[in-house]
């Protein structure tokens, strides 16, 4: 029955709770299938401090977005040698790829929409 009432689709930031739980868990496969360049020597480890959403690029954006989704897996799971055991399984599995993807997406948007979407 409509009560001829017009739904609110404005976004709230309280909405986004409900899907952090989903992005969390697929969360952990991003980092898992991704390669860990701080294991291999190749990046410098992030303090927390030092990561912002503002960034001056979408280029920069999206490498904000891929820290944030390998920093929440390595949170989750701190053990580095389970970490890197499970990787195998999860790095030849495209449905593990694609929910990584997803939730690199998911930390973009926030991101852009920090930025204002660089206007």
């Amino acid at each position: 029955m409509n009560s001829g009432k017009q739904r609110d689709v404005t976004w709230h930031p309280g909405r986004v709770a409900g899907g952090l739980a989903l992005g969390f868990v697929l969360l952990l496969t991003a980092v898992i299938a991704r390669p860990s360049l701080v294991a291999e020597g190749l990046e410098p480890p992030l303090a927390k401090a030092e990561l912002s959403l503002i960034t001056d690029t979408p280029e920069e954006g999206m490498e904000v977005a891929i820290r944030l989704a390998r920093l929440g897996v390595t949170e989750t799971q701190p053990d580095r040698e389970v970490l890197h055991s499970l990787r195998p399984g999860y790095a030849s599995d495209a449905d593990a790829l694609i929910a990584s993807s997803h939730v690199i997406a998911v930390h973009f948007q926030t991101v852009a929409a920090a930025n204002d979407y660089w206007r």
